[in-house]
């Protein structure tokens, strides 16, 4: 018997000791007993034979040797994920591990990876040498469905001129697709395989959720621009680690970019994978269309918590084994076991998605660039609005800057903002000024489509009772509930409380309840009353709840169903729309007066992401263009005016700093004055952060730990130069019923503050309070 240290499937700070008949390799996945529970569990190493002090130790249940065991790479990005986050291994091993897998048994496991297999083998079919002969003799003449399927096989028709043996270089044939162009497509291919005509070859390892079937042929590559090129480059000559920072203007091809370095990488070796983090799940089908479209012979895996639980551990085996070759995913992505990594790219890298903010609060991008640094690997970070803590350190030359100053195709939009306090209709409660109306009836006239954006969802934040001043505030936290119109109810966005809209006011009896503020719902029905004529739609986290709802929405807009589209800033980063010639931002200054230092450089990111919608229609520079009336060459031919594309911000205060440098398009400007701001308030970057939060039902319980965790961090915290503010509640100090506050920690030393956190956890352990706490390292949130 071997004893086995274990990192088992539970928030254990502690790694569990169980015994084993022989010693398994560190990495393998086992299932072992906890309590009365079997749970699952990682091996890290085997601490030697068993001792007669160790026979009370239990024994592994069971190993699950259907998959190859995780790598020591991946051990260590784990390890170094809990110890610089103050989070149990376990812990992280859960959000990095599908959950199916961690759930099953070893038989299931091993069920499930062999039908996997087996459906790959039979998936898809290329044409041997054989065939090339043999299928030509067997097409029936004018017999449609089987040319289409011989032709989708490789097979060149004849008609096009061809030799009897001539074939065209096409990727493997998917069962799936072949069903759609011939209905016997499994007997034929079935007989043809047993004739030596066609073989069975294994499939891509994934496929995109909403779509079973991936393009057919490769989309060929666009011609670059010179800066783009420079770009491809520098990272395609990149040895070892080397981090960069992609910095271009929205529209101007940074997918192209990581198309281009992409395509590098796999080329270097056959074995090589990619890892591609997009902030969004929403963001992953148009991204993943494009890689499927370059790329159309590799595996693709999808990594998301919108997956099926069965299905994200399909696509997680593929990365593990090494079938996916491209793994493209959100934040939890980045904890994927890759064993021939050799490539990463952050899309919108300075999202704020990227950060978990429940359980284990680690950030996506800073792993991508730590994950780079230890397999000696190129990342890169891309963004048209980096986050300032990247932006400075490309300043300090610890990430090489790579810039794209201009669109691919059309030209950034004029940026006009709108003063809301000098709007007759605005000042008077309503939401689209007269200015905003001229310029969408314009692009309507025109057969344009307009992007209205709005960051509250629901139809107004509150009702209000204008008699006694009521609110309707949840009764279990400290915010209001917000009124959705098309189901009458009242929703809390925090605890998920829902109540119907009451009669009349529940302390005066008033009748005349009103809504205070507004949201995507009042939006779009002020439009629908604006424009009758308009075909308008709204997308929002309500609108899209069913499964495969965001693409269809999105898909509308994209073939031209929409006129106007109104929605939270989901609809305002990754897309690429076609049509869309104006943009426009509702009120968007709750963002200028916050206490989050972060708040001015999430609202400029916001409405330059929502600004980079409009005017991205190839060919004649500026957006889409009809010909007009009156209007001709010399030669007389009609010709299609230039109308250029608009970004509108109705605001209050267009003297604003962010307005102003958003108006020039001028990010750089925008980024030095914030810093110096940081610099002179000591925030990140120039500073090092981590909360300590706490919750807890009971007030005074809660106060108590607090005091008591303030004494505990007093004297480490003054030995390491550190600054211990006062408990203060949270942003939203009651949720579902639980108080909340947090102690803030700060520094100017990364290292004093990990060594303080490391101490200052160990003393909260010990102290064993009830209350609910966890330590927030580098918080983005308050």
């Amino acid at each position: 018997m071997v004893v086995l240290h274990i990192a088992v499937d539970a928030p254990l700070w502690d790694v569990l000791d169980y015994t084993h008949t022989e010693a398994l390799v560190p990495g393998t996945l086992v299932r072992v007993p906890l309590g009365r529970q079997t749970v699952g569990g990682v091996v890290l190493d085997a601490a030697g034979p068993a001792r007669a002090a160790s026979a009370t130790l239990r024994a592994v249940t069971e190993v699950v040797d259907a998959l190859p065991p995780l790598g020591a790479d991946w051990l260590a990005l784990l390890r170094f994920a809990a110890s610089y986050y103050q989070r149990p291994l376990g812990e992280l091993m859960g959000a990095a591990l599908p959950g199916w897998l961690r759930s099953r048994s070893a038989a299931a496991v091993a069920a499930r990876v062999a039908a996997q297999r087996a459906r790959r083998e039979r998936a898809a079919f290329r044409l041997t040498p054989a065939g090339q002969l043999g299928l030509r003799a067997a097409i029936v003449p004018r017999h449609a469905a089987l040319a289409r399927l011989t032709s989708a096989l490789g097979l060149a028709p004849l008609e096009e001129g061809a030799s009897a043996a001539e074939t065209r270089a096409t990727p493997p044939l998917a069962l799936a697709a072949a069903r759609r162009l011939h209905p016997k497509a499994a007997a034929l291919l079935r007989d043809w395989t047993a004739q030596g005509w066609v073989e069975p070859v294994p499939a891509p390892a994934a496929r995109m959720p909403d779509d079973p079937g991936l393009p057919a042929e490769a989309r060929p590559p666009h011609v670059l621009q010179a800066a783009q090129q420079a770009a491809v480059s520098a990272v395609c000559e990149a040895q070892g680690f080397a981090p960069f920072l992609l910095f271009g203007v929205t529209g101007s091809g940074k997918t192209e970019v990581y198309l281009r370095i992409v395509a590098h990488a796999l080329a270097k070796d056959p074995r090589t994978q990619v890892l591609v983090l997009t902030p969004e799940i929403n963001l992953t089908p148009p991204l993943a269309t494009r890689l499927a479209e370059r790329f159309p012979q590799e595996s693709i895996a999808l990594l998301h918590s919108g997956l099926a639980e069965a299905e994200r551990f399909d696509h997680w085996r593929a990365a593990h084994s090494g079938e996916a070759r491209i793994v493209l995913g959100t934040r939890l992505a980045a904890l994927a076991s890759l064993p021939r990594l050799a490539l990463i790219i952050v899309d919108e890298e300075h999202d704020p998605s990227y950060k978990q903010q429940e359980g284990a609060r680690y950030s996506a991008r800073d792993l991508a660039v730590w994950r780079a640094r230890q397999r000696g690997v190129p990342v890169v970070l891309g963004s048209a609005t980096p986050a300032l803590e990247s932006w400075h350190a490309a300043q300090r030359g610890r990430y090489r800057l790579l810039e794209l100053p201009e669109r691919a195709a059309g030209r950034l939009p004029e940026v006009r903002l709108l003063h809301a306090r000098q709007d007759p209709l605005l000042r008077t409660g309503g939401l689209v000024g007269a200015a905003l109306q001229e310029a969408i009836l314009q692009r309507l006239a025109r057969g344009e489509q307009c992007l209205l954006f709005i960051n509250r969802r629901g139809y107004a934040p509150v009702l209000r009772c204008p008699d006694c001043g009521w609110l309707s505030d949840c009764p279990h936290c400290d915010a209001h509930l917000v009124f959705h119109r098309t189901d009458r109810t009242l929703r809390c966005h925090h605890c998920g409380h829902r109540t119907p809209v009451p009669r009349a006011c529940p302390d005066c009896g008033s009748l005349d309840l009103q809504p205070l503020g507004r949201g995507t719902q009042r939006v779009e029905e002020a439009l629908v009353a604006l424009f009758p004529q308009a075909r308008i739609a709204r997308i929002d986290a309500d609108s899209v709840r069913r499964r495969g709802a965001a693409q269809s929405g999105f898909a509308k807009v994209h073939s031209g169903e929409v006129d106007i589209l109104v929605g939270t800033q989901m609809i305002t980063k990754g897309h690429d729309f076609q049509r869309v010639t104006l943009v426009a931002a509702l009120n968007p200054d709750a963002g200028l007066f916050t206490h989050d230092v972060r708040g001015p450089e999430r609202l400029f990111a916001q409405i330059m992401q929502a600004a980079g919608r409009a005017g991205r229609a190839s060919g004649e520079p500026g957006a889409n263009t009809v010909p007009t009336a009156g209007t001709a060459d010399t030669d007389g031919s009609a010709a299609a005016p230039v109308h250029a594309a608009e970004m509108l911000v109705q605001t209050a205060y267009p003297e604003h700093m962010v307005y102003q440098t958003l108006r020039a398009h001028d990010y750089r400007s925008f980024a030095a004055q914030e810093l110096v701001e940081r610099r002179r308030a000591g925030m990140p970057p120039f500073s090092y952060q981590a909360l300590l939060r706490a919750e807890h039902k009971r007030p005074e319980t809660l106060e108590a730990f607090l005091l008591l965790a303030t004494d505990l961090a007093a004297a480490p915290a003054q030995a390491a130069g550190l600054m211990v503010y006062p408990p203060v509640p949270a942003s939203l100090a009651r949720v579902a019923g639980v108080h909340r506050q947090h102690i803030l920690v700060e520094g100017a030393s990364r290292a004093a503050l990990q060594g303080f956190l490391t101490q200052w956890r160990a003393s909260l352990l010990e102290s064993k309070a009830r209350v609910r706490w966890a330590i927030d390292v580098d918080p983005t949130e308050f």
